[in-house]
């Protein structure tokens, strides 16, 4: 029987008065708070597992609000993400229900309030991958770190290699927005690794680093790793990762 592995933690950082990312595995969401310690969970993959993180849009109100709705939303639909059209059609409906909860074309308190989303659905013979905006999913194999989802940014500028700008998220804006999900099949077999990250990992680890941590490390400990490695280069955003292992017995 296969399974998934997941091992994941949500953390503000050093630099954020709070946490606005959340995350779902599987049933179990964490909704803007925090871990101190990776938690795993181990999943049969009878039916889709889907895992993914939202990371509330900062200079804006309500991401934690935002992202939470986003991840609770995901989490409800999970089981029933057997294709590429329902993973559209949920985060179609999340961006909708993002706006709504915004105020609509009313608007008020937590106008413009938005949140980008990264997350896989794991089913027995393959990967969904999916994004909107700049969280990412990496795959973590023997031949190096390979990205799978596509960010939602500019094109960077010469010598620099973040950027805090999203031209595509949940929500976000005063008026109404359609958004396109980044959906992508990818084959998966026992022994494939996962990460599924906001920018708070990325943006102050290189590749070669969090690499680096994949290759040594295996779950939780793979997770807490990147997190410790997160926080000793500043820790400037909140951290949300879920490290993902596919395994056979």
């Amino acid at each position: 029987m296969r399974y998934v592995a997941v091992s994941a933690l949500s953390h503000p950082g050093l630099l954020r008065t709070r946490n606005e990312d959340s995350l779902v595995v599987g049933p179990w969401t964490l909704c803007a708070t925090v871990t101190d310690s990776p938690q795993t969970l181990v999943f049969p993959l009878e039916s889709p597992v889907v895992v993914a993180v939202a990371d509330g849009l900062g200079g804006h109100p309500g991401g934690n609000v935002a992202s939470s709705l986003v991840v609770r939303r995901i989490a409800a639909a999970g089981p029933r993400l057997n294709g590429e059209d329902e993973i559209h059609d949920v985060l179609d409906a999340c961006n909708r229900a993002v706006y709504e909860a915004a105020g609509g074309d009313e608007g008020g308190e937590l106008a413009t309030m938005g949140t980008t989303v990264a997350g896989v659905v794991v089913r027995h013979d393959a990967l969904l991958v999916f994004n909107i905006g700049d969280s990412r999913v990496h795959a973590a194999s023997p031949e190096g770190l390979r990205r799978l989802s596509v960010d939602d940014s500019p094109p960077l500028e010469p010598g620099r290699r973040t950027t805090s700008i999203v031209t595509q998220c949940l929500g976000g804006s005063p008026g109404y927005r359609a958004v396109r999900a980044h959906v992508t099949p990818v084959p998966v077999a026992p022994g494939d690794r996962f990460l599924v990250c906001t920018d708070g990992v990325t943006d102050p680890l290189t590749d070669d680093v969090i690499e680096g941590v994949l290759r040594e490390h295996d779950d939780g400990r793979a997770a807490f790793e990147l997190w410790k490695a997160a926080m000793e280069a500043g820790g400037p955003d909140n951290i949300t990762l879920a490290v993902l292992r596919v395994g056979e017995e």
